[in-house]
């Protein structure tokens, strides 16, 4: 089963940037142990959800022909938490775009309130190179239904 944990993107500027936004809700089940008392979403969560936006920014760049797999996380700070009722939102800037990978910069927000700051790595797998290079990254990345999330701005008849 693949896992998203971004809900949409609200900004996309291809090989630029990209903010996505994910609600918070305890109908996640993972919240409800995490931790008893005071639900908060998980740190790793957290990463996942900028290494998304970030991935799917570097994907773009390239038309989603190459396969993006995070590679590393070489730094990460929380400064905060994000609860039930939380929107956090995932501000992603591609900082490298190579043929190889490439990296990006995140922050993870509450409103003005800091959660999180990342630099993520990803590589790209050769074509052909193994089982995985066969994947259609888009269809991939969009499965379930969530080829739309890059309409951003558009209206339901594809109009701006």
């Amino acid at each position: 089963m693949r896992w998203f944990w971004i809900d949409r993107f609200v900004e996309f500027e291809s090989g630029q940037h990209a903010t996505a936004i994910k609600n918070v809700s305890l109908a996640e089940e993972h919240l409800h142990d995490h931790f008893p008392g005071f639900p908060v979403m998980p740190a790793s969560l957290m990463i996942e959800g900028m290494a998304q936006t970030g991935g799917i920014l570097l994907g773009e760049k390239n038309n989603f022909e190459l396969i993006v797999i995070l590679a590393k996380v070489p730094n990460v700070t929380f400064h905060s938490w994000a609860c039930p009722g939380d929107t956090l939102r995932y501000e992603c800037q591609l900082v490298d775009a190579r043929e190889e990978g490439g990296s990006v910069k995140c922050t993870a927000k509450v409103g003005d309130r800091l959660v999180a700051d990342a630099e993520i790595v990803f590589v790209h797998l050769e074509p052909g190179a193994n089982e995985m290079s066969q994947i259609d990254q888009k269809n991939f990345v969009f499965s379930s239904g969530l080829a739309g999330i890059l309409d951003v701005g558009k209206a339901g008849d594809g109009s701006n």
